[in-house]
Formats: C-alpha cells, sequence, structure tokens
C-alpha cells in the first residue's frame, strides 16, 4: 500500500549559463534571478518498496512496545476489501537533519595559487577582485559589506543586496544585484540520467549513503576532514554564506555598525572565497552526488526552514502551498496535474481546529479528493515540524479512508485497540480520519475527541438508475415512490444472445466502452468470468482492433510474471479490452491488470465488491449485476461504494451507475436507495479472543493500565465505552471488564496478585505470564494460543525432520484450516504419494490412510476425528508441494483451488510463521524451533529456491528477475553489490538502466546493513563489561 510500488526519481535539470563579460553577471536583476532559480528546480519523487510485499496477510494488532514509540501525527485509512484484507500499519521516521557546515578556510600553506592566479592580468580571479572592490566603492553598497542572513527569504524587504555564487560542475556564475537592467543569457540543459550514478535510487537509499559517506571515518577512514560530506564536496560560497548567517544571531543596528567597521580587515574577499573553493574541488574526492542535486537540497531545505518558521507562527499567512515548500506545489502539478485545490480542500485545510493541531473527522462521497487532504497534512508534520507519522491504511491500496470499518468485525476491533490506547497515552499525537460514509459521527467525534468537517461535494455529477426488464428508470427522491422513467433499451437481441444475456448487460456496457470504461459488478467470482467471457462473445470483431498492440503487450506481461502460464478466460477476453477482476488472481495479475485498465487498454472490469472497497479504479459507468453480494441483500454502505466509483475527475463530465434489479426484489431496492447510511457499532466485545481480550493482554504487557481501576477507566474511554448504554443490555461494563480479565487469568495468561478485602479489588494489580507475553509478543489470537502451545509440546516429543512437513503443519494458520472445504479425491491421491517418514507425521498429528480413503469413497464414519486437524493437514500438503515445485500455477491445478487463494494461503503462512518464530523466542523450552522456523519463514516468504533467497532480499529483484541473474553468474548479494550496471543492462534481457542502477545500490546498502550488524557485534565483544571486577571495587571505593 504492490511488487514494485512507487519509485523516488530525481530528475535535474539545470541552468547553463554562457559566458558573458563579468559586468553582465554582476548586473543580473534580482528578479530576474529568482525567476530563473524557480524555473530551474524540477524534481520527481515517487516511493520504492523496500522488499516483496505479502499479500492478505491475517490482520494483527498494531503493537508500539514502548509509550515513546507513538508519533505526533495519526492519519486513518481503515479500507478493508470483502476478502479479508486486513490493515497494515506504516510508521516514518525522519532522520535528523542538521544544518549543512561551512567550507573551513585555507591556510597559506594550502594555498596551492599563493600569488599567481595562473591566468595572467586578466584572469577570471583578477577581473572577480577588480570588480568586487569597485562595487564595494559605490556609496550605495559602503555599508553592506557584509551578507544578510539568507534566512530572510521570505522577507521582500531584506532582498536588496544578495550574493548568489552558484556552483554547478566546474562553472561558477556569480549573480550580484548591481540595480542595473542587463541580463544575462541563459541555456536550458537537461542532465541525463546516466551522469550521475544514483539518479534513480529510492530517497531511503540516497540518506543511507549520506550516512554511510558521513560515517565512514568512524570505520578507519583516514580522517574526518576528508570523509565527511560537508568537506568532501566543497560548498559554493551561497551555501557558506548561508551557514554563517544561520550561526549568527540578528545584531542591533549599533552592534552592526561595529562589524561594518573592521569588516574591512577581518572580511575574506570573493577572490579568497573562490581560491579556496577551487582548492577544495581540486584536492577533493570525487562526490557520489553530483553538485547540481547538493545545491537543489540546499535550496529545498531552506524553504523548508521557511515554511517551518511559518507554520509555527501565529500568523494567517499560511506561506507558498499551505505552509509546505513551493516545490511541493510544483510536484502535485508535475506528477498529478493538480493545479489548484478543490474548494471544499481549502476550507478544510484553513480550519482553525486544523491551524491548532486539534483532531479531525471529514466526510465526503467517495472521490471527492480526501486523500489530498491528508497527503498535505502528513506533509506538514512530516517537512517543517519534523514529527512522525503513523498511516493506517488499506492493505490493498492506498485510496480513501473508510473510518466507518470501525464497525465491521475483527478489522474494526483492531482499529478501535490502536486509536484508544493513542488516545490514552499520547496528549500532543494528532488523529486525522477521514471517510466516505458515515452516519452516528457523534459518537466517533466523542471517543476521538475531534473536530468534525463535512461537505456533499463530488468532482462529477453522479446519476442513479435503475433497470427492471428493458426499461431504465432515474433515482429521484422527489418522486412519490423514489424513481422516474428514463428511456427503453434501444438495441436489437437475436434469440441466441436473449438467452445469454436475459439482463441486456451487453446493451449497457456497448453503450461505452471502448471510449469510456466501465465496470460491472457481479455477486460471485465464478459469476466475473461468466460474464467477462459472455460480453466478449457478443462483441463485434472491431473491439479486438481498438488499441491491439497495447493489449498483445498486457497478455505477454501477464505471461512473463507467471511464469509463462495464462489464464484461459483472460487469454480470449482481454483482446476485446475486457478483463475480470477478483482474489482469485494473483497479487501480479491484478497489478497488471489495474494499470492496464488505468491507462485505457482494457476499457470493462467485471469484478467483486471487494473493488470498491479496495482499489481506485473510477469508470464513467458502474453497473450492479445484483442487488447482491453472495446471497446476502446489498447494504446502503456497500452500494455507496459501488457507485461511488462512476465518474473519474478530469476526464468524464458525468458519471452514471445502473442497479440491474428482478421485480421481486423492486421493494427492497426503493428501501435501499432510499434510507439513511447504517450506524457503525464498536466490535470491540462481539470480537471477543481478537477484541478486548487481546486489549487487556497489551494493555497489562505494555503496562499502559495494571490494575483493575486504570483498566476500567481505559475501557470507559474506548468506542465500545462511549456506546456502552446502546451494547449493554444485561451487564455493565464494569462486569464485562471483570469477566474478561478472570478468563485471562484462568488461561495462564494473567497472573493477579492476591489481595484480601473487597475495598482493595480496584487496587489488584495484574502481571502478564511467560505464556502471556508469547502469545502477545507473536500477536496470537488468544483462541488458538493454547492449541499452539500444546501442538508445539506435541511436537518436540517427535519433531520429523527429514522433510519440511512437520514444521508446515505447524506453522499452518488455524483460522483458513476453519474455513477449508477438502477435495477428497486429491487428498487421498496426495496421502498415497507421501513417503514413509511423511505419512509419520500424518498419523502423529491423527489422520490416518483409512480416514482419508473413506472420505474419499462416501463411506460412513464411525470414529471422531477432529475437522480442524484434517484441514490443516490438507492445507500444509498444498504448502508443502508450494515449497518444492515454488509454481502457483501447477500446484493451484493439482489441488483444483484458484492461485489467489493458493497465493493468499502462502502468504498468511509465513505471517503466521513469523508470529509462532517470535512465541518460541518468549518460551525456553521451545528453544529448538526458533533456528528452525527463521529458516522456513524465509522459504515461505519468498517461495522460491533456495539458492535465490539472498538475491530475492534485494529492491526490484523477483523470482524471474533472480533467476536470470543466479544463470549470469550473479549468485550472492556480494556479487551484486559490486556489479556494473551498465555490464547488468547489457548481461540481463529487459533490464532496464533505472533498475540496474537499483539493484546494484540496493544490493549495496543491504551489505552495508549486515556489515554494520558485525561491526557492532565485534564492538560488543571487545567492550570491558560493566560488571567487570575491577571496576566494580573502583566505584565501590569510591561510594
Amino acid at each position: 500500500m504492490d511488487e514494485g510500488g512507487s519509485r523516488i526519481r530525481r530528475r535535474v535539470s539545470v541552468r547553463k549559463r554562457n559566458r558573458p563579460s563579468l559586468e553582465s553577471v554582476f548586473a543580473a536583476s534580482p528578479a530576474t534571478e529568482l525567476k530563473h532559480r524557480d524555473e530551474k528546480e524540477d524534481e520527481e519523487m515517487v516511493a520504492g518498496s523496500r522488499r516483496r510485499k505479502t499479500v492478505d496477510v491475517q490482520p494483527v494488532e498494531v503493537q508500539l512496545h514502548h509509550l515513546s514509540d507513538w508519533p505526533e501525527f495519526l492519519v486513518l485509512f481503515p479500507t478493508f476489501g470483502g476478502n479479508g484484507n486486513p490493515l497494515s500499519v506504516l510508521a516514518w521516521r525522519i532522520p535528523g537533519t542538521g544544518e549543512p557546515g561551512g567550507l573551513p578556510s585555507m591556510g597559506s600553506e594550502e594555498d596551492m595559487f599563493g600569488d599567481y592566479d595562473s591566468f595572467a592580468e586578466n584572469s577570471f580571479l583578477a577581473q572577480v577582485d577588480d570588480l568586487e572592490q569597485k562595487y564595494l566603492q559605490l556609496p550605495e553598497h559602503m555599508n553592506h559589506a557584509t551578507d544578510h542572513a539568507t534566512e530572510d527569504l521570505c522577507s521582500e524587504s531584506d532582498k536588496q543586496n544578495t550574493l548568489n555564487v552558484t556552483a554547478v560542475g566546474d562553472c561558477t556564475a556569480l549573480n550580484i544585484d548591481d540595480h542595473t537592467k542587463n541580463e544575462s543569457r541563459h541555456e536550458d540543459v537537461s542532465v541525463e540520467p546516466e551522469a550521475d550514478i544514483l539518479y534513480d535510487v529510492p530517497s531511503s537509499q540516497v540518506l543511507f549513503f549520506e550516512n554511510l559517506h558521513n560515517s565512514s571515518s568512524d570505520l578507519g577512514g583516514p580522517s574526518t576532514e576528508e570523509k565527511d560530506w560537508n568537506s568532501s564536496c566543497p560548498k559554493t560560497v551561497n551555501e557558506e554564506l548561508l551557514v554563517n548567517s544561520r550561526e549568527q544571531p540578528q545584531q542591533t543596528v549599533e552592534s552592526s555598525s561595529k562589524i561594518r567597521t573592521s569588516s574591512d580587515a577581518n572580511r575574506k574577499s570573493l577572490k579568497d572565497h573562490l581560491k579556496s573553493t577551487m582548492t577544495g574541488n581540486a584536492k577533493a574526492q570525487t562526490p557520489i552526488f553530483s553538485r547540481t542535486k547538493q545545491l537543489k537540497e540546499t535550496l529545498l531545505s531552506e524553504e523548508i526552514n521557511v515554511a517551518k518558521k511559518t507554520i509555527e507562527s501565529s500568523s494567517d499567512d499560511l506561506g507558498p502551498f499551505y505552509s509546505l515548500p513551493s516545490k511541493v506545489r510544483d510536484l502535485y502539478v508535475q506528477f498529478k496535474g493538480i493545479e489548484k485545490l478543490y474548494e471544499w480542500q481549502h476550507t478544510c485545510l484553513t480550519l482553525k481546529s486544523v491551524q491548532e493541531r486539534k483532531n479531525l473527522i471529514y466526510s465526503l462521497p467517495t472521490s471527492g479528493g480526501k486523500t489530498l487532504v491528508a497527503e498535505i497534512l502528513m506533509l506538514q508534520e512530516l517537512l517543517c515540524r519534523r514529527r512522525d507519522v503513523l498511516m493506517i491504511l488499506p492493505y490493498v491500496a492506498i485510496v480513501q479512508e473508510k473510518l466507518h470499518m470501525i464497525g465491521e468485525g475483527t478489522r474494526g476491533a483492531i482499529l478501535e485497540m490502536t486509536l484508544a490506547k493513542i488516545l490514552y497515552t499520547s496528549k500532543t499525537t494528532q488523529i486525522i480520519g477521514m471517510s466516505a460514509t458515515l452516519n452516528n459521527v457523534e459518537d466517533l467525534q466523542k471517543f476521538l475527541q475531534a473536530e468534525y468537517y463535512t461537505s456533499q461535494f463530488r468532482p462529477v455529477e453522479l446519476k442513479e438508475y435503475l433497470k427492471i426488464n428493458d426499461t431504465i428508470y432515474e433515482v429521484d427522491s422527489r418522486a412519490e415512490n423514489g424513481m422516474t422513467f428514463s428511456r427503453l433499451l434501444n438495441y436489437k437481441y437475436s434469440d441466441t444472445l436473449k438467452k445469454m444475456d436475459p439482463d441486456h448487460l451487453v446493451a449497457l456496457v456497448t453503450e461505452v466502452i471502448p471510449n469510456y470504461s466501465c465496470l460491472v459488478f457481479c455477486p460471485t467470482k465464478k459469476n466475473c468470468e461468466n460474464v467477462a467471457e459472455m460480453i466478449c462473445k457478443s462483441l463485434s470483431k472491431e473491439y479486438l482492433k481498438h488499441k491491439e498492440k497495447e493489449k498483445q503487450e498486457v497478455i505477454m506481461n501477464l505471461k512473463n510474471v507467471s511464469g509463462g502460464n495464462l489464464c484461459r478466460v483472460l487469454k480470449r477476453t482481454i483482446p476485446f479490452g475486457v478483463a475480470y477482476h477478483h482474489s482469485g488472481l494473483t497479487s501480479d495479475e491484478r497489478k497488471l491488470l489495474e494499470e492496464a485498465y488505468s491507462t485505457g487498454v482494457l476499457c470493462l472490469f467485471t469484478c467483486t465488491s471487494t473493488l470498491a472497497a479496495g482499489v481506485n479504479l473510477p469508470a464513467r459507468r458502474v453497473i450492479l449485476r445484483a442487488p447482491y453480494v453472495a446471497k446476502e441483500f446489498l447494504k446502503r454502505n456497500q452500494y455507496k461504494q459501488m457507485i461511488g466509483r462512476a465518474g473519474r475527475a478530469g476526464i468524464d463530465s458525468v458519471g452514471e451507475s445502473i442497479l440491474i434489479l428482478q421485480e421481486k426484489d423492486k421493494q427492497q431496492v426503493l428501501e435501499l436507495i432510499s434510507k439513511p447510511l447504517e450506524n457503525c457499532y464498536s466490535h470491540l466485545v462481539q470480537e471477543f479472543t481478537k477484541g478486548i481480550q487481546t486489549l487487556f493482554l497489551s494493555l497489562i504487557g505494555l503496562k499502559i493500565a495494571t490494575n483493575l481501576d486504570d483498566i476500567y477507566h481505559f475501557m470507559s474511554g474506548t468506542f465500545f465505552g462511549v456506546q456502552q448504554k446502546v451494547l449493554l443490555k444485561e451487564k455493565s461494563l464494569w462486569e464485562i471488564t471483570m469477566e474478561s480479565l478472570r478468563y485471562l487469568t484462568e488461561k495462564g495468561l494473567l497472573h493477579k496478585d492476591t489481595m484480601y478485602g473487597s475495598e482493595e479489588e480496584f487496587q489488584s494489580n495484574f502481571h502478564i505470564t511467560k505464556l502471556g507475553r508469547a502469545s502477545f509478543k507473536g500477536t496470537i489470537d488468544l483462541a488458538y494460543c493454547d492449541i499452539l502451545y500444546r501442538d508445539l509440546k506435541k511436537g518436540l516429543e517427535g519433531l520429523v525432520l527429514e522433510s519440511l512437513l512437520h514444521l508446515i503443519y505447524l506453522t499452518t494458520p488455524y483460522d483458513m484450516a476453519s474455513q477449508c472445504d477438502p477435495d477428497w479425491m486429491i487428498y487421498f491421491r496426495q496421502f498415497n504419494q507421501l513417503s514413509p517418514a511423511e505419512q509419520n507425521v500424518a498419523a502423529l498429528v491423527g489422520v490416518s490412510e483409512n480416514y482419508i480413503g473413506k472420505k474419499a469413497s462416501g463411506q460412513a464414519i464411525r470414529k471422531k476425528v477432529d475437522k480442524n486437524i484434517v484441514n490443516r493437514l490438507y492445507l500444509s500438503f498444498i504448502l508443502y508441494t508450494l515449497l518444492k515445485e515454488t509454481n502457483i500455477w501447477s500446484v493451484s491445478e493439482k489441488f483444483n483451488m484458484p492461485r489467489g487463494y493458493i497465493q493468499s494461503l502462502l502468504s498468511a503462512a509465513a505471517a503466521f510463521s513469523s508470529c509462532v518464530l517470535h512465541f518460541c523466542e518468549e518460551l525456553e523450552e521451545f528453544w529448538v524451533y526458533r533456528a528452525l522456523l527463521g529458516e522456513l519463514t524465509k522459504k515461505l516468504t519468498y517461495c522460491v529456491k533456495a539458492e535465490l533467497i539472498p538475491l530475492m532480499e534485494v529492491t526490484g529483484v523477483l523470482e524471474g528477475r533472480a533467476r536470470q541473474l543466479y544463470n549470469a553468474g550473479y549468485k550472492s548479494l556480494t556479487h551484486l553489490a559490486n556489479a556494473n550496471p551498465e555490464v547488468l543492462i547489457r548481461t540481463i534481457d529487459h533490464l532496464s538502466r533505472r533498475q540496474a542502477k537499483q539493484i546494484v545500490s540496493s544490493a549495496k546498502m543491504l551489505l552495508h546493513e549486515k556489515a554494520e550488524a558485525l561491526q557492532e557485534e565485534v564492538e560488543e565483544l571487545l567492550r570491558l563489561p560493566s560488571d567487570f571486577p575491577g571496576i566494580v571495587a573502583s566505584s565501590t571505593e569510591k561510594a
């Protein structure tokens, strides 16, 4: 929130100056200079994913193990797909950013030029020196020998006399305001990416290389002065003056006059500055970054400092772009085409509550532009206030906030627990929540202690229609029955087509495709595939010609990411610009199809309701195949989500939604379109083991609240506490709290201090037990923690290590086993293919071949067998086969399961394996599992041959690329770190220069991280222990 993710690319363009006479250079007006400076800055930013991400990981509670870990700013994007995609949490921390240091002055013994300027009397340096002396003798400039503080950039009145010396490459240009009208000529030159080895490196890696260079002296470099970044890359005169001005406080008028009196004696001349800089250039090593990039970073840093001052001031002036540098505005224009904010966005960003950093909830219809407001608020925190941001977002994609999801099952309980702990422990964290659909917002306001802003703005008008038989009605709240006649469908249907398409879908979609896009929401995954094929059979061959070349490229890319495999349905539908979209696809397939749809190569998606909740793919027309999701009738919130995808801002003038219904459903549908949105309620108590019990365990484990009084007080401030009068009919909040703590104590997860007397019950303290801490650290669902403990304990009695099957069984997710429905014939066939040792694993867990055989033949079974164990072993067979074959497609075919489900199972198993590992690390008796599960987790995470795993750790390297690199001789991280990007491009097929540079830089970073870890181990080994006898004795004597 994805394989590749977004990348951060830096594109530098600089102004090449023809060298005119120095007088004309010095005469450039300040307005011209500022104008060109603005034009010169052009930078592109996108974020790069560090590792392959795991899709559909089971939801876990956000656990920050120290109270100081909470960020200063929290933005909520908890959107979830209907297939159980959990929320994930990203935390960004801004690294320390010191002010740039100045260039150290050269001593006389370091002066490489001496009294000889190398170019005789009319040399460049001589002209500079002469002109500077003349300039300083002018009466109007006598009182300005010292440069003004650069931090006054935001004050126009302080820009009269600015010295700006900018070094770019080997050329130095000087601009001094001489109040003349002469202008120097400029020519635009674009720096090629190849000119800078780190041109396309993600920003996180750029920071890493800067820190690496700064710290290299500590690892045995010659000297700090030579290795330090600030000294190895000599600064421009402007940068040096900038630093000097920062280091000095502003002087009074009296003190300024004293400085001017002695300036002739102490001032370093411009000539000396230039000589010093040129000497530094000659002596310094080749810098890692281009000089142009240094300058750009300096200017941007200065603008951020100005914005920081602005945002902290009480002034109503919000600066260039809502207290952010104008660079941010320029990037929005460049990459998103956003030149001006909507009126509601401006209003929201300028709210008094936002300026005062109060908590805020804002609600608008889908596609209203909510995410942009959140981005700007986050950037204010990150860039100007230098604070952390914690962003809770949907796993599928970063699209929009659905704060009402706090009332939906397990994920809602997790979200509520996270927010409640932040509110309880931190009074300085600002919470921003946004949603497209909210009804009982007063409860949420009270829970989050937040202000509320709402608007009904939509950038594109949405028209809602209902279709009954061949008649289309427009939804009209003013009409008596809620709808008015619109039109009759005019499409010639053959008898054959009528049988194939009784709902007239072909007629509805051909009104918009291929020139416009269309989404068709279907009740089930199978229906999605059937409808896509049916529509393509009815389309004319003219549709094949629309973007034919691009569609063939999509098919080729799908084959590449699937190891040469291609879904037979997609093979038939993509040439027509049609595809299905549901959880049965792999994440790679979904990503490629979404990209093709977004760019207009595909014009029609048949999809399930999960697309409405998780992926931002708008369309000109949205068609709801039926008012059902699976077998359940649509809810108002679901309906609003789906139709909210209609209308694309900046593309369509109007959006249309058409709900197809049968006469029998007419009354229910009329109620659906007119009734208010559903209220959202807390699920903290309904989700018992994943809700209130997990919450209490973490409260006590983190020592947020450890006695009964504090825990009850905490519960009163939760969303559940706010709604207790509505939700609790039979028991009080106090009774619920007592019952939950008693349950955890009886289960051996908590220990209660023995207290005497009922009056002291409020002060009873609770402590977390070893088992409780293991469950807490491993984020194990408390419904399964005792089962997991028993399974691991039993495994110690006879752990079968001849294959991975036994370990895989122990790390197969319990919750997925309960949802599994095995194909018994396949189960029996796979069982018979097991080796004797592997069959022994089945016997140890309690599943016999006889039982599976009877189930496959349909015979009655008298012996009672735990269904969950049988199902879990079946899923273990799938995972075991997958690790052996490493091919999702072949395993999908072998077990007759959707490849998307196989991938979800693999991801869930990798996540659960990591959880079990953390669980075992807290319990000494399970020491044997630690090394075993560490390796298994890696295997499940990457699911490739063992030799490819080290290469898969590198950013941008997936299985196919890893195999290419391995076959080309790059078999380790060290090989990649020392590779030449140009050689990689020639050696590896379909590898771009940007990708090659990213792979090499990422490998270097990983290698350095490992070296640092080893260095820390060495230092720890060589460090004198704090309890060394001599030290202890001496400290005792001193005491």
